[in-house]
């Protein structure tokens, strides 16, 4: 078994989630089975209880783990399938800690930092290691080389390094060499600093990723080798993309960084062959048509806070060699200026998921003048709800029809909490979450799309449509296309006749992928690139 341990310094969001799955992509095409984690300092016991503007997504496995997005860009770039031993908090390890000192685990022993805390983090490197039967566990440990929080998990892999021995680890860097305008040139000093840091600790980097705004001559990638003690091959480019995220793979390719890693891990396998990434960059720096496509949501300052709603979207445009412009709209703004000034002239309407009473009645409206004005729509998750609430409202006639989240004396309440929800009082890791199975209906817009008539997609939601009104919806048009296999749970809904208008309870984000996209984003762009063109999807219920 060989691992890669991924840090970082200087400051935090240079993209080592980035360079990790980059580096497994590599690694994947070169024929290895390879495993990715992420260890995340903080205290919480998962990033399931805060605020998008904290974290951004949370990103939800098939097991039901809510875990850190960086988990979305593994299972983007990979075909690696992630579980919960797959992300590691210290709020998990001190946890676990605490449990087995209050059950008398340690025999009386003082409970310490170290060994007790570092031995339970590199337990959890080994657990994967068993569980995943791979050649290549790559780790990445969140935070900011220097960070107090971050100590234990370097302490961790610095001993979990004189365990495996030499050959068997390589310590990758992600660093920063900022541009100083005035000057008119590139400063080393920091990502020096940073890697004194490091070395203080007992590591020494065997790679260093330098992220930089401009390229780095010959000079200074001597200068960084020198004073950092790193082979010159080992001081890698990493510099901003132009058009997308997954060029990341081919730079890297090109600085030869996946050809010196297995040289250091002595891995013997053959070339990356990265044919098919360079026909997905293709497409996304020349596709054939253009789209627009509006996300109305309440998160929509941060970009993370939708990451994966927005590759997803992406990857519906790159099956349809399609370029998608995203226009990231506030709900709120909706509601000021209404719908038709703010989406007008809009290939698409996509509302996504959240949680609170900010911005609902703009979406709302957003939902109302997709319908009505026939503009494609998908809805995500509270997307759906928004969809069924609008619909009671102005179709159905159903003044005051509301969610119970949001209002919960609403006179009809087409949206309830689901009766396992109700006398729940824990808010981390207890809502429906992960995988389930849904079943399609024959004949639908969505069996259709996926080509199947049971579909397994994964879930984070509290709250669900109302079934006392079922009939009333149906009566009226409304098509259910989508339930839990008893029939008791609303999955997906849509609207026959739309030319698109489509949305599900659950989060079909999370299992897309650049060279695998989902079927709903893969038919949703269509929709948008065929209605503006005014031609009917051939075979494509309406």
């Amino acid at each position: 078994m060989k691992y890669i341990f991924v840090t970082g310094g200087v400051v935090s969001s240079l993209g080592k989630g980035l360079t990790a799955a980059s580096l497994g992509t590599l690694l994947e095409n070169r024929g290895l089975k390879i495993a990715l984690q992420k260890f995340d300092p903080y205290l919480n016991l998962d990033p399931g209880t805060m605020s998008p503007f904290q974290h951004g997504e949370v990103y939800v496995l098939d097991d039901g783990a809510e875990t850190d997005l960086d988990l979305g860009h593994y299972e983007r770039f990979t075909s690696t399938k992630l579980t919960r031993f797959n992300n590691l908090t210290s709020g998990q390890v001190y946890q676990t800690v605490l449990d087995k000192e209050r059950r008398g685990d340690y025999l009386g022993k003082t409970v310490q930092v170290i060994p007790h805390v570092t031995d339970e983090i590199q337990k959890r490197i080994r657990e994967l290691s068993q569980v995943s039967n791979v050649d290549v566990v790559i780790t990445e440990i969140g935070g900011t080389t220097g960070d107090i929080e971050g100590l234990p998990f370097l302490e961790a892999i610095r001993e979990f390094a004189l365990d495996v021995g030499i050959g068997n680890v390589v310590f990758l860097h992600v660093t920063y060499v900022p541009f100083i305008k005035a000057a008119g040139e590139l400063k080393t000093k920091p990502t020096q600093q940073s890697v004194a840091k490091l070395r203080e600790i007992g590591i020494t980097p065997h790679i260093l990723v330098c992220r930089c705004e401009q390229p780095l001559n010959k000079e200074l990638r001597q200068k960084i080798s020198l004073f950092c003690n790193v082979p010159y091959e080992g001081v890698i480019e990493e510099t901003d993309v132009e058009h997308s995220i997954y060029e990341v793979p081919l730079m890297l390719q090109r600085e030869r960084m996946d050809d010196l890693v297995c040289r250091l891990l002595h891995l013997q396998v053959p070339p990356a062959d990265m044919s098919h990434w360079q026909d997905i960059i293709r497409k996304l720096i020349a596709p054939a048509h253009r789209v627009r496509i509006g996300v109305v949501g309440k998160y929509v300052e941060l970009n993370d806070a939708y990451k994966s709603v927005y590759e997803a979207v992406i990857h519906g445009g790159i099956a349809n060699d399609c370029g998608v412009t995203i226009e990231k709209i506030e709900a709120e703004e909706i509601e000021k200026e209404g719908a038709e000034k703010i989406l007008g002239g809009l290939g698409g309407i996509l509302v996504p998921g959240g949680f609170g009473e900010r911005g609902i009645e703009g979406k709302i409206l957003a939902a109302r003048y997709a319908r009505e004005a026939n503009v494609p729509y998908l809805g995500l998750c509270l997307g759906m709800q928004i969809a069924t609430i609008e619909y009671a409202r102005n179709v159905l006639g159903l003044t005051g029809a509301h969610s119970t989240e949001f209002d919960e004396a609403s006179p009809h309440p087409v949206i309830a909490l689901l009766d396992e929800q109700r006398n729940v009082a824990r808010k981390g890791g207890t809502m429906r979450l992960g995988s389930q199975p849904c079943q399609l209906t024959v004949g639908s817009r969505a069996a259709h799309l996926y080509g199947a008539f049971l579909i397994h997609e994964r879930h984070r939601h509290r709250y669900e449509f109302n079934n006392a009104y079922r009939q009333q919806f149906e009566d009226a048009g409304f098509r259910f296309s989508g339930t839990s296999p008893d029939g008791n749970l609303v999955e997906l809904i849509e609207i026959p006749g739309h030319p698109f208008y489509l949305a599900s309870q659950f989060h079909p984000e999370f299992q897309s992928k650049p060279n695998r996209p989902h079927p709903l984003f893969k038919g949703f762009i269509a929709a948008v690139h065929h209605h503006l063109h005014h031609k009917p999807i051939s075979g494509m219920p309406r």
